[in-house]
């Protein structure tokens, strides 16, 4: 599936879906979003996909979001301002959640500048690999506003509060190696190595069971927010799921034919 403004390639089971508006930087509008969000449902349930890489085109990975629009949702009539807000908030927490709670391991290849919703989105998959050219920066304030693609929750739990607090509240931007040591970049590479480096490691991390892969990832999402009883009762009906699968069974048995 390819659009103008999304396009995805699947190869060897991975997806690699690229933010396509090179000329604004990747900067989201609303028909970019309904696009993601398109690709990102049927990318969750196709089968014959095991990783995602999320990229952008051209110079930056995304700007965040488009200031064009911000300035037209400012021109509609007073009353109706605030309900065309939340209605469009559904829609960014809705595309971030599809990342989020993908059944399958995620990476963010940030090519530049990730920044707002951009930097949020990336902090969204489950992993991050950054270009020594790429930079971050959640520039939310700098336009009057709070992170609203995930920031508030995903940044402090990746660098801590007052790191986050600090990136936030300062807005300021940070470069790919200051990211590595923060712990936003999981990892840094040559600008010529990225796709190539992260297609590697997303074959690596979906190559185990898919059930596996999901329940497991769907538990770790949860487990700040729970008990250690609640991350062991819903582990326990997830292992019970597990040794019904098929990977499992074919798993044991080459294993044991090994063995003898």
């Amino acid at each position: 599936m390819n659009t103008s403004l999304i396009e995805i390639a699947v190869d060897s089971g991975i997806a690699v879906i690229t933010l396509n508006r090179p000329q604004k930087r990747n900067a989201m509008t609303d028909d970019m979003r309904s696009d993601l969000i398109a690709v990102l449902e049927n990318t969750s349930q196709d089968k014959a996909v095991q990783a995602v890489v999320l990229t952008g085109s051209g110079k930056g990975f995304c700007a965040g979001g488009d200031v064009s629009g911000m300035a037209e949702r400012m021109d509609a009539p007073t009353g109706d301002i605030a309900f065309n807000g939340w209605s469009r908030q559904q829609r960014v927490h809705h595309t971030v959640s599809l990342l989020h709670c993908m059944p399958k391991p995620t990476i963010a290849a940030v090519n530049g500048a990730a920044a707002g919703l951009g930097a949020d989105m990336a902090l969204a998959c489950d992993f991050v690999v950054a270009s020594e050219e790429a930079s971050f920066a959640w520039s939310y304030i700098k336009r009057g506003l709070i992170p609203d693609g995930g920031g508030l929750y995903f940044l402090p739990r990746r660098v801590g509060l007052p790191r986050a607090k600090d990136l936030i509240f300062s807005g300021r931007q940070i470069e790919a190696n200051e990211a590595l040591e923060l712990g936003i970049a999981d990892r840094v590479c040559a600008p010529q190595r990225l796709l190539e480096e992260a297609r590697a490691w997303a074959m690596q991390l979906g190559s185990g069971s898919a059930a596996a892969l999901a329940l497991g990832k769907s538990i770790l999402n949860q487990s700040f927010e729970m008990s250690a009883q609640q991350v062991f009762a819903q582990g326990s009906q997830a292992q019970a799921v597990c040794y019904t699968s098929s990977q499992h069974r074919e798993a044991v048995r080459a294993f044991l034919s090994k063995t003898k």
